[in-house]
């Protein structure tokens, strides 16, 4: 009889029913923050990405040969419709050369300063931005972020 005694007293001080539910509402507004933060971040490295892959898309197209790089407008062309699920992609294109015993200089002076046996390289840059809106305002977050690539690729002579 003691020890049935003592088991429903021991009992009767460690009624927890409530406990789970209660915990359970305090802890469930911060577990669903945590996971629309972990949504978020994937997609903009979802977006992220795709900007840097337009850009050297862009870059790859204008990298073919010296008359595709002085192609900015399909240059541009490419990298955007490789980034065509980001919304407000835009893109700039960049050549520019240098000569292989490091002398410096232009696209436009390449041939009268770069002499032989140097040889003319030429770079194809493209950068591209998009600007993302993320799905929830956060405090103390910014309400938009601009997202940046670049690619640089060396023309194929």
């Amino acid at each position: 009889m003691r020890g049935r005694a003592m088991r429903r007293c021991w009992m009767r001080g460690t009624n927890e029913d409530g406990n789970s539910l209660v915990e359970l509402a305090v802890l469930m507004p911060m577990l669903i923050l945590i996971l629309a933060g972990a949504a978020e971040l994937g997609r903009v490295a979802y977006e992220s990405n795709a900007v840097t892959n337009a850009a050297y898309a862009g870059a790859f197209y204008g990298a073919q040969n010296h008359g595709t790089a002085s192609d900015t407008a399909n240059i541009t062309a490419a990298a955007v419709s490789d980034g065509a699920n980001v919304a407000g992609l835009t893109a700039t294109t960049a050549t520019s050369c240098t000569c292989s015993d490091g002398t410096t200089i232009t696209c436009a002076n390449a041939a009268a300063k770069c002499a032989s046996p140097a040889r003319i390289e030429e770079f194809v840059q493209v950068n591209t931005s998009a600007t993302v809106n993320p799905m929830f305002n956060y405090p103390g977050v910014s309400a938009t972020w601009v997202l940046h690539g670049q690619a640089t690729l060396r023309v194929v002579e």
